[in-house]
């Protein structure tokens, strides 16, 4: 491999003016320049990136600390493929790291992140803390935003969506539509999202004057498999619901698969709503009424607003996002439908 030193022989010029030319400080001619250029493409010179880096305190590099626990699913793939060409379109690098297991790890993934001379960082968090965070945001430089989270502080380097208000929502949809035995999976509840969501399903009860039945709430795991047990959990409370409400598409499909199997038809017996609004949603039969989460545009608007700090441009505090209730075959009207809930207790 050559060397910065054989570049400068080649280009007959010092070291010195080699790493002016690469870091882009110092003058240096545009003769003597397109020598140095010529010198390194005919040598097959690649620089150390990590020295370019700590020399001019720029990467051209993003980057993004998503945990594990998120790889396996739609709304993680449309995140990275999102932020991934969102960030070619503007000339730079993406670069994932994984948060892993714990707030510790989260902290040590944006650590490694910084120490690479990443220009700036996004975070989808799992285990820190909104007040971690806003510590995070004060302590260092470079930009950071915080997707999914509303910080107390820093208002301005965070997006999140309204989970609590798209669950409520769906829930009074339902209602509208007849249903007032309306039973809940919940996501795993060490999920800031996942109780956000619960929490809008109770409020639209209590606002409606319907009763919350603790045996109509089943804590999922967001997997199929824990959307089919929920139904079977249900069904053995011997409670009556005609409606299912899934804090993901997948607890949804698994919901789905068990009512079949058990000779429950959707929506004639029970309608079932999920969330994410994954691809198959349209096509599985009955098509999957879910509520989708913009999560493309939260992304687009996240690294808009990363660029903005880097040019030192103005930064909107707008940063809460609506999603939308997608609805189809899987809803049906409820046995009360007409009557008013207060009917019902």
């Amino acid at each position: 491999m050559s060397t910065m030193q054989e570049v400068a022989k080649k280009a007959g010029v010092s070291k010195a003016t080699v790493s002016r030319v690469l870091s882009g400080k110092g003058y240096v001619s545009e003769v003597t320049k397109a020598q140095v250029y010529k010198a390194i493409e005919e040598s097959g010179y690649r620089p150390n990136l990590l020295a370019r880096n700590l020399a001019t305190n720029k990467s051209q590099c993003i980057g993004l600390v998503v945990t594990n626990t998120l790889y396996n699913g739609n709304y993680f793939n449309e995140i990275l493929s999102q932020a991934a060409k969102k960030l070619e379109n503007n000339g730079r690098q993406l670069v994932l790291v994984d948060g892993k297991h714990s707030a510790e790890e989260e902290q040590e993934a944006i650590q490694f992140l910084l120490d690479l001379r990443c220009d700036a960082i996004i975070i989808y968090p799992r285990f820190l803390t909104v007040d971690d965070m806003d510590v995070i945001i004060d302590k260092y430089k470079q930009p950071i935003m915080v997707v999914n989270r509303k910080l107390r502080k820093n208002h301005s380097h965070c997006i999140f969506c309204d989970h609590k208000g798209s669950s409520y929502n769906a829930t009074k949809y339902l209602i509208e539509r007849g249903h007032q035995d309306i039973a809940f999976i919940t996501g795993s509840l060490d999920s800031p999202t996942a109780i956000e969501r619960l929490s809008g399903y109770k409020e639209a009860l209590r606002a409606c004057s319907l009763p919350l039945r603790d045996s109509l709430i089943i804590q999922g795991k967001w997997t199929p498999l824990s959307g089919a047990t929920a139904v079977e959990s249900l069904l053995a409370s011997q409670q009556p619901f005609s409606a299912i409400i899934a804090s993901n598409d997948d607890m949804a499909i698994g919901a789905m698969k068990r009512l079949n199997e058990m000779g429950i038809n959707i929506p004639e017996a029970v309608s079932l709503i999920g969330f994410d609004n994954i691809p198959i949603a349209p096509f599985l039969s009955p098509s999957l009424s879910s509520i989708k989460d913009p999560v493309s545009g939260m992304i687009n608007d996240v690294i808009n607003r990363l660029i903005s700090m880097l040019d030192g441009g103005y930064l909107s505090t707008e940063n809460i996002f609506q999603s939308e209730l997608i609805v189809r075959d899987s809803v049906g009207d409820g046995p009360y439908l007409g009557q008013s809930a207060l009917n019902h207790q």
